[in-house]
Order: C-alpha cells, then structure tokens, then sequence
C-alpha cells in the first residue's frame, strides 16, 4: 500500500527532495569555496567546484523526472519515462567533465609549480572538509532511500552525486591534512584522486541509464516473481515465454501461456484479462503487460510487440 501511495506522489516527492538537495549544495559549495580561498587549499576550491556542479545537476534531475511523468500522446505513444534516462546520462556527463576538469587543476599543479611554493592550507579547508563528508554523505543516504523507493535512475544518479563530492571531501581532507603534516604536493594530489573518484561514479550512473535505453531485461529476481504470479492463475497450464524489457522507471512484459485447447473463446480472453491485470496491480513499476494464449503443445513464438494479432 506504501508503494502504490509513493507511486501515485512520484513527481512531487522527488522534486521535494530535489529542492533539498538544491539548498544543500548552494551552501556547501560556498562555505568550502571560502574555506577554500581563505584556508589556500586547491583540494578544497576543486572540492567546491564539485559541489557547484551539483546543484546545475539536480535541475536535470527535476526537469527529466517532470517530462518523464507526462501522459502518452499522439507522438509518444509509450510514454517519456526513458527522458528520465536521458537526464542520467546528463548527469554522467557532467559528472566526468567536473571530474576531469579537478584532475587537469591538480597535474598542472604538480608538474608547473614547484612543490615547495604551494602554500600550505590552513586549518579552516580541514574542518570544511569534515563537515562535507558527514552532510554529503547523509544527502547521499537520504536522496538514495527515495531513489529506491520511487524506482528513478534521475534521482539515484543524484544520490551518487551526493555520494561522491563526500568522497571529494574525504580525498580534500587527507591532502590537506598531509599538506599541514609537511608534504604540500598531497593537497594537488588529492585533487587528481578526486577526479578519478568522480570519473568512476559517472561511468556507472551513464551505463545504468544506457541499460535501460536499449531494453534491457530485469533482474532474474523480478522475472522469478512475475513467473510465479503468472502461473498462479487458474487456467495456466505453463509459461511458453516470458520477456521483460525495462523502459526508463517502468517495465513493459510479453508472457505467452499455454491453456487447454478446448476453451472458447471468451475462457480464453479471461485467463488472458487475469494474467493482465494481475501482473499490473501486484508489479507498480509495470507498465504494460501483453499476453499471447498458446493452445497447448504448439511451439512459443516470438512476441512482435507491434502485433496487434496478440490477444489480451
């Protein structure tokens, strides 16, 4: 019941959070930027920076999940949940462009400048740093609990943003601290360790959305769960095929079934109608389900989802 009322609220909870998330990162991003410039901490500039790209992030979030809930239309007969995708992949990319960005700043550090002139950061970066981690890292907690619960890959990919700028600030604290102990090349370092951090989170937020632009399956634990539903209902003698293919947020199944050769007609559109609606009603982030009755011992084929021949 807790799933369906999340489900029906979809856009306005992830816009709630989303505007959170705005809030958080406007004032991360400036506190460390002062700390940053105040404090002489590269670690901590490119840690702000970072942060900065967050917030131009969340607005893709929010505008990808309020077209990807626009109703089907003439053009879109399918719906727009795959634009959420979309958004993913923006986020990807802006994520590896930061990411290589800090990692450019912190090279041309080591390799222009002599190590021994980069001023040593100052006490101030180091305790921004701490406060970071333990604000990001429950932003990252927080956004994911409803990234789960709502099934967005725009909003997960949000979460990993919070997840990492606390990883950025982890690398922040421990080239800052390694600068104020006597090794001042740490701090530049820190930034390139940064940059691969943010480099590997944007590789998985852009091939998880990749994933489900070109029709990947679900899971073999949502596949099992649908097949023991299907075969529960009262007609089905067995299941000739089972596709799934997942569409944005939401999953569109083709099941053909085998029933006895001997029904009419209507017995047959029943067995069809209850597979349909059950499927749909115990599996919210189904879409559609399409079912195909088979008489039993003829051979599966396979599903054409254009066929308008397959009964329903």
């Amino acid at each position: 019941m807790r799933k369906l009322h999340v489900t029906s609220n979809r856009a306005a909870i992830a816009m709630r959070i989303s505007w959170y998330s705005i809030a958080v990162n406007i004032i991360l991003s400036l506190g460390k930027l002062a700390a940053g410039l105040l404090g002489h901490s590269a670690a901590m500039v490119s840690d702000a920076i970072h942060s900065a790209s967050d917030v131009f992030a969340t607005f893709i979030v929010m505008a990808g999940i309020s077209i990807s809930g626009r109703a089907s239309d003439a053009d879109h007969q399918y719906g727009h949940e795959r634009l959420e995708c979309v958004a993913s992949i923006l986020l990807a990319v802006i994520l590896v462009l930061t990411g290589l960005g800090i990692g450019y700043s912190g090279i041309d550090k080591i390799l222009h400048h002599d190590t021994e002139l980069i001023p040593v950061p100052s006490f101030l970066p180091l305790a921004a740093a701490v406060i970071s981690i333990l604000v990001k890292e429950s932003m990252y907690w927080y956004t994911r609990h409803y990234a789960l619960l709502l099934e967005s890959d725009a909003l997960m990919a949000d979460a990993w943003h919070h997840r990492s700028d606390a990883l950025s600030s982890i690398g922040s604290f421990i080239g800052i601290l390694g600068a104020r102990m006597g090794y001042p090349v740490l701090d530049p370092l820190a930034s390139i360790v940064i940059c691969l951090m943010i480099l590997h989170a944007g590789y998985e937020i852009f091939t998880g959305a990749v994933d489900k632009m070109v029709d990947k399956a679900c899971s073999k634990e949502e596949e099992d769960a649908i097949r023991a539903k299907v075969t529960a209902i009262p007609g089905v003698w067995h299941i000739d095929l089972l596709h799934t293919r997942q569409f944005g947020s939401r999953i569109f199944v083709d099941v053909e079934v085998s029933a006895d050769d001997n029904l009419t007609l209507l017995q047959s559109h029943q067995i069809a109608e209850s597979i349909h609606h059950s499927i749909e009603k115990d599996f919210p982030n189904v879409k559609h389900c399409m079912v195909h009755i088979n008489p039993v011992g003829e051979p599966s084929h396979e599903i054409d989802p254009q066929d308008d021949t397959d009964a329903e």
